[in-house]
């Protein structure tokens, strides 16, 4: 959580930084990755369950019981570690079309700090009444603008394909995480009412 505030405020220096310290992608997964997605999914299961969120068209308030949560956070982290991994392996392949020097790890760090500002935003669906929309569109928007810092620093592509390079990895980011956001937020508006039963059952 620290980095994303990092990245937020002093993007150049905080991408400088993770340059320069070249972590592993294994320490990348389990010292950043999976804390941010940890602590904002224990935050948003905790107001699913404390607070609720309103269904359908009418604004049914409905209480989540904690295996309920617990089931949806669990599905949601699965989702954001599989759009983590396929954002990383596109901004690869992307990068190998030009000269082929870059490595999966490299791509992975770049995908996770980059969106890292997004994983801290959904902190805030946790508040009762806001809309999942709020909190996705106030991260990746930040997503994208850290990332404009950082993919030339991590990546290291020719001047010439820089711009080209970030353009295409954010729009695969705002889509990839947008389509998942949409997924999400159609389930906690009871619009997948075969799937609620399944995991109220």
């Amino acid at each position: 959580m620290i980095n994303a505030l990092l990245l937020i405020f002093e993007p150049v220096s905080t991408w400088e930084r993770m340059f320069r310290t070249r972590r592993g992608m294994l320490f990348v997964l389990l010292a950043d990755l999976f804390p941010m997605l940890i602590l904002s999914g224990a935050a948003e299961g905790y107001g699913l369950v404390r607070w609720g969120k309103r269904l359908g068209e009418v604004g049914r308030l409905k209480l989540f019981t904690p295996n309920e949560a617990v089931i949806f956070e669990l599905a949601q982290m699965v989702l954001y570690l599989a759009v983590v991994a396929a954002c990383a392996q596109i901004l690869k392949s992307m990068c190998d079309t030009f000269y082929g020097r870059h490595k999966y790890p490299q791509a992975f760090s770049t995908i996770v700090y980059g969106l890292s500002p997004l994983f801290l935003f959904r902190l805030l669906d946790a508040i009762p009444g806001m809309s999942p929309w709020v909190s996705w569109s106030i991260g990746i928007l930040l997503s994208i603008g850290v990332l404009y810092q950082g993919l030339p620093r991590m990546m290291e592509p020719d001047p010439p394909h820089a711009f080209g390079l970030y353009l295409m990895n954010s729009l695969i980011m705002l889509l990839a995480t947008g389509l998942m956001r949409l997924v999400t937020a159609g389930y906690l508006q009871g619009k997948f009412g075969n799937l609620q039963t399944l995991i109220a059952g």
